[in-house]
C-alpha cells in the first residue's frame, strides 16, 4: 500500500506538469519507477511503455500498465486516477478562466511559450526510450539505431499505422534476442 500512495503522490506531482501529456514527462516517470523505487527496470519500463502505446486510446494509458506492475488492479486505478485528477482540475479550472480572457495579449503569448515547453518535454522522453533500446539490445546499438531511424522514417513519410513498425520491430527482436 506504501508503493500506491507513492506512485500515485509522484505521479499527481508529474500531472500538473505533463504539457503535451503523459508521454511529456515519461523521463520523469521513469526517474520515479526505475531509479527512485526501483519497481521495474529498464527494460520492463520500455516494453510497458510499448505496450500501452499498443493499445487504443489516449497516450496517458501508460500510467495504469505501471500502477498494474507496482499494485495490481488497485495500483491501475489510483495511477490513473493521480495521473489524470490533478491535471484535469487544472484544465477544468484554466479553461473557465480562458473563456473570461479571450483576445487577452498577455495569454495568447503565454499559450504560444508553452510550444517549446511541450516540444522539450517530449524530445526528453523520446531520448530516454532511444537511450533504453539501446541498452536493451546490448551488443546490437546499430540495429537499434537503425530500427529506431526507420520507425521515425516511416511514421513521419507515410500515413500508415506506426503499429505495422511495432509489429516489425518486435518480430525483428524475437528473431535477434531470440
Amino acid at each position: 500500500m506504501t508503493d500506491l500512495l507513492a506512485l500515485m503522490a509522484g505521479l499527481a506531482q508529474l500531472s500538473i506538469i505533463a504539457v503535451g501529456g503523459g508521454s511529456a514527462v515519461l523521463g520523469d516517470m521513469h526517474r520515479l519507477i526505475v531509479e527512485e523505487h526501483g519497481w521495474m527496470d529498464d527494460a520492463s519500463f520500455a516494453r510497458s511503455y510499448a505496450l500501452a502505446q499498443a493499445s487504443p486510446g489516449p497516450n496517458v494509458l501508460v500510467v495504469g500498465v505501471f500502477g498494474w506492475h507496482v499494485a495490481g488492479p488497485l495500483g491501475l486505478l489510483g495511477a490513473t486516477i493521480a495521473m489524470c485528477g490533478p491535471a484535469g482540475l487544472l484544465a477544468l479550472g484554466f479553461s473557465t478562466m480562458r473563456a473570461r480572457l479571450t483576445g487577452a495579449i498577455w495569454l495568447r503569448r503565454i499559450e504560444r511559450g508553452m510550444v517549446p515547453v511541450a516540444l522539450g518535454l517530449v524530445t526528453a522522453s523520446a531520448l530516454l526510450l532511444g537511450e533504453t533500446a539501446l541498452a536493451t539490445w546490448g551488443n546490437l546499438p546499430l540495429v537499434a539505431m537503425g530500427l529506431t531511424a526507420a520507425t521515425a522514417g516511416f511514421v513521419f513519410l507515410t500515413k500508415a499505422s506506426p503499429l505495422w513498425m511495432l509489429g516489425g520491430g518486435a518480430v525483428l527482436g524475437i528473431l535477434l534476442l531470440g
